[in-house]
């Protein structure tokens, strides 16, 4: 009970961690991609009109500035940074201006708490349990980034792609290198010759690079075998999610991200087969 328990007080503090980096990803990829913009129209003569240089604020990344409501900029003092506590103390909004403080926060660090407890539970202590906490965590965050923004930054596929061979590789996970790497390779061609045919067809991008990396990323956790029912839920979930979508918003943009149908299908197959590619559940 003890180990679950600082399991849990562990997850809340990952999950808090999780929401810097939601709301700070996506915000430092796009200050990246506008100064290469900019440093490439340099190159070709052209100057930038004023007002389009990056914010010359202090350098933004996962540490600095500190924590601060988003409407006033007030810091935010340490004690209400305790996650959950602290959204509950000042009943969802900012103690210096009043706005209301996004659900997101109490959520995200309610879900990872809960994501680590069922590892524990699920696998034991020990390092399989520790590695799923992390592949869950990760999932967490580009499931909510992907919702928010149709990013699925390189800076977390990419690394939980090849954290999975690597587990994989020391036998931390039922999947053995030789599955997580065909894994890896069937998950990346899989989504791209599906977005090939639909540019084909329909002569327009169907589908972004990020969701390539991230069924790769997944193959590599949970072996090439689970790819097949890995994509049919992700594909059920997503026209489900498309329908309902539809019908409360008529006029809303068709196009809608495909990640976190992948990452929900994801934690339900794993949870269902406990990191079991799906042939050894049978």
């Amino acid at each position: 009970m003890l180990e679950l328990a600082i399991t849990l007080v562990l997850g809340l503090a990952v999950g808090s961690f999780l929401n810097v980096l939601i709301e700070r990803c996506p915000r430092m990829l796009e200050r990246e991609w506008l100064t290469q913009s900019l440093g490439l129209a340099r190159e070709q003569g052209w100057t930038p009109p004023a007002g389009a240089e990056p914010d010359a604020s202090p350098s933004l990344n996962l540490f600095t500035p500190g924590s601060h409501c988003p409407h006033c900029q007030a810091p935010v003092r340490w004690y209400h940074n305790i996650p959950l506590w602290g959204f509950m103390v000042l009943r969802g909004r900012c103690r210096d201006c009043g706005q209301a403080i996004s659900w997101q926060y109490p959520a995200v660090e309610l879900l990872t708490a809960v994501w680590f407890g069922l590892a524990m539970v699920l696998w034991g202590p020990g390092v399989t349990a520790w590695a799923w906490m992390a592949w869950g965590a990760t999932l967490i965050a580009l499931m909510v980034i992907d919702a928010r923004t149709q990013y699925l930054p390189d800076d977390l596929t990419l690394p939980l792609c090849w954290a999975g061979l690597m587990v994989a590789s020391l036998g931390w996970l039922p999947t053995d290198l030789q599955s997580a790497l065909w894994g890896a390779v069937a998950g990346y061609l899989l989504l791209w010759g599906v977005a090939q045919t639909f540019r084909l067809i329909r002569g327009q991008e169907g589908m972004g690079q990020g969701d390539f990396k991230l069924l790769a990323a997944l193959g590599a956790w949970m072996g090439w075998q689970s790819l097949g029912a890995l994509i049919l839920l992700a594909s059920v979930l997503g026209l489900l999610h498309g329908l309902v979508r539809l019908k409360l918003k008529p006029q809303a943009e068709p196009h809608f991200p495909f990640g976190p149908s992948l990452c929900v299908a994801a934690f339900t197959l794993v949870i269902w087969q406990r990191g079991q590619p799906v042939w050894l559940v049978f």
